[in-house]
């Protein structure tokens, strides 16, 4: 065990007396547990369980480009472009996932990928994990998007999408925060392919 790990638990106020399924669907549950809280009262505390983890890819080709995609958000009403992303069934590898949204949404295949950020996506209300990966050396395709999924691929310099995440024009949380992970690890230039590999190399995972 970690000293995180050891000290979280040492911390730890939270006690659940009793737990209610509200909500169930293939993606997710909701739960209310009935809880006493690291103050010593009791309160009813509503949370979302997921059944998929979920993947962002940034590709990445040899002049430095990336691919955005763009669609309408329902939960937002608005427009919103975003790295390539989607789900991992719990029984899936990450990484097989990441390639089959990849190839899904954009058409690309990657012959090498590695992964770059794991986030906790909002840890008060849900148990949501995203993994961010960096995928090179592509190969082109046609994208075979879901029946819900309306698309718009834009190709773009990577230096260009970071800078969307600092204007404004990206929002999409895993889509910043893959973007610029990318920006403070690899430097100036930002679209330094060899960098970029060597940022993959790292991870030790292979398709």
């Amino acid at each position: 065990m970690t000293g995180d790990s050891q000290r979280a638990r040492d911390r730890r106020g939270w006690q659940r007396h009793e737990r209610r399924r509200i909500f169930g669907n293939p993606w997710f549950e909701v739960f209310e547990d009935r809880v006493t809280n690291p103050g010593g009262g009791q309160n009813d505390y509503g949370h979302v369980r997921f059944l998929n983890r979920a993947v962002g890819i940034i590709p990445v080709d040899t002049d430095g480009y990336t691919w955005l995609v763009g669609q309408e958000r329902y939960t937002l009403d608005k427009w919103s472009w975003e790295i390539p992303k989607g789900g991992a069934p719990l029984g899936e590898a990450l990484v097989t996932a990441a390639l089959r949204e990849l190839r899904e949404e954009t058409g690309l295949t990657a012959s090498r990928i590695g992964r770059i950020a794991t986030l906790d996506m909002s840890n008060s209300i849900t148990d949501e994990i995203a993994h961010i990966y960096l995928a090179t050396d592509l190969a082109a395709g046609d994208p075979d998007p879901e029946e819900t999924e309306d698309l718009e691929l834009k190709r773009v310099p990577l230096s260009e999408a970071v800078a969307m995440t600092l204007d404004g024009a990206i929002t999409d949380a895993v889509s910043v925060c893959g973007l610029q992970r990318l920006a403070l690890t690899t430097g100036h230039p930002v679209n330094d392919i060899a960098a970029l590999n060597q940022l993959i190399a790292a991870q030790n995972e292979a398709p």
